[in-house]
């Protein structure tokens, strides 16, 4: 399992698309190793970024601490994978295509600070990261995370 350790910037070209950062790619190991990217439950204002194996084990802890038999169960499952895409580096440059909506979720103008957090990565917007999050989303976020922090917690 890939660390992540650092924080990079990086800005977006002429087709949305983003150079993940070079450390990065070296501390995955791989070359060819896919992300999951989704808006972060627990942490308003910011994208979540993981490796497609540490994906898979967080989603089987949940799936197992869920009941889907419920209807706050499966709503919970339904926010768990909300808002989430699979994106590739690719080989030549290692750039990534993050969708529209999510860069707008996390209110980029032109650069992205990703903070490396061991397993986890957080893309946010370069002017964010420097201010924190802005009130509004935390209240937003905060319901959606207090859910997930019920069942998961």
């Amino acid at each position: 399992m890939p660390l992540f350790i650092g924080e990079y910037t990086g800005k977006l070209d002429d087709k949305g698309r983003l150079i993940f950062p070079s450390e990065f790619r070296m501390q995955a190991g791989a070359a060819n190793v896919q992300y999951v990217v989704q808006k972060d439950v627990l942490c308003a204002g910011s994208l979540a970024m993981y490796a497609l194996d540490e994906w898979t084990k967080r989603s089987e802890l949940a799936r197992s601490k869920i009941n889907l038999f419920t209807r706050e169960g499966v709503r919970a499952w339904e926010e768990f994978n909300r808002d989430r895409v699979l994106v590739t580096p690719d080989e030549k440059m290692g750039r990534i295509t993050i969708p529209k909506f999510l860069l707008e979720y996390i209110r980029v103008q032109k650069e992205v600070t990703f903070v490396g957090e061991d397993n986890i990565i957080r893309l946010w917007a370069k002017e964010a990261w420097k201010a924190g999050p802005e009130e509004d989303e935390k209240q937003k976020d905060e319901e959606r995370a207090n859910l997930i922090e019920k069942l998961l917690g």
